[in-house]
């Protein structure tokens, strides 16, 4: 027989594949510090624990300007402009950061696929080596086979 019809062995395989790589620390190598730091916000401010301090900073600060000392309160009815500024200021700063995170993010997601598929396809390409050693060695079986029925029928 010749070597073409022979499978690729194991060795051959794993020489034609490119190593596995690890997408979660090529990603965040990538980073620079500012994305490092928008990561950090997104990251915490996307929690319900941030909610709730926003949201207990604002009962105490409405509820201090309503039920407090007159003379105590720092942003009295109906002015709570502070309040509005204050909220609209961390709005403003939030959102863009918030959104490079979720592209860092998206990004992120993006390389994972790409391992995925590079991890597919080397799987899909064992698979396919596995697939071909069983149909040589049903061949192999096969000849035997008729190899053995011929010398019963001769011995017969």
């Amino acid at each position: 027989m010749n070597n073409k019809s022979y499978p690729p062995t194991l060795e051959e395989l794993k020489k034609a594949c490119k190593p596995l790589r690890n997408v979660n620390i090529e990603h965040k190598k990538s980073f620079t510090p500012l994305e490092k730091l928008a990561i950090w916000i997104t990251d915490r401010v996307g929690t319900m624990g941030f909610f709730l301090i926003i949201f207990t900073w604002t009962l105490l600060w409405l509820g201090w300007n309503l039920l407090g000392p007159v003379s105590l309160r720092f942003d009295p009815l109906p002015a709570f402009a502070l309040w509005l500024f204050i909220s609209n200021m961390i709005q403003i700063f939030l959102m863009p950061l918030i959104m490079v995170g979720q592209n860092l993010q998206g990004r992120h997601a993006e390389m994972r696929a790409e391992a995925d598929f590079e991890v597919d396809g080397k799987a899909e390409r064992e698979i396919e080596a596995i697939l071909m050693h069983l149909e040589y060695q049903n061949e192999l079986i096969l000849k035997i086979l008729g190899h053995l029925e011929k010398d019963k029928t001769k011995a017969g």
